[in-house]
């Protein structure tokens, strides 16, 4: 089963990585290279990517002819996607494991930035109760 963790990062809380001592920021990369290159190993990451800010976010919707129609940035959000991973997994508890352990990623100073992660499984198809009904 595939499943995406999204790490949360509150609005000038724990992540705001460009604010951090370069070594902290140094730290941090390193925990995630090796975090992902571990994951990879052992055959269960499909994709990770950080984000940009959301200084950068735009929402867009289709307009009346198709045509994209922008609104943004939102500097009022709480909260915003930081980044994410997508891992194929046995079992949800695994799922749950590899989320905490990314929510243990060092921030400044060392401390582990404990931040929520998000863990949602990828739907590959209806679920099982909605086939029985067509």
């Amino acid at each position: 089963m595939k499943y995406m963790l999204m790490m949360n990062a509150p609005r000038g809380g724990a992540y705001q990585i460009a604010g951090w001592p370069a070594a902290a920021i140094t730290a941090h990369i390193a925990f995630m290279r090796d975090f992902a290159g571990r994951l990879s190993a052992a055959g269960e990451l499909v994709a990770a990517e950080g984000l940009s800010g959301p200084e950068e976010a735009k929402r867009v919707r289709a307009g009346a002819g198709g045509e994209p129609i922008t609104d943004g940035v939102f500097p009022e959000s709480k909260e915003f996607l930081a980044g994410y991973w997508i891992v194929d997994v046995d079992t949800p508890e695994r799922a749950y494991a590899i989320a905490a352990e990314a929510s243990a990623a060092p921030g400044p100073g060392g401390r582990p930035l404990n931040l929520a992660i998000e863990v949602r499984q990828v739907m590959s198809g209806a679920p099982a109760d909605w086939a029985s009904s067509t």
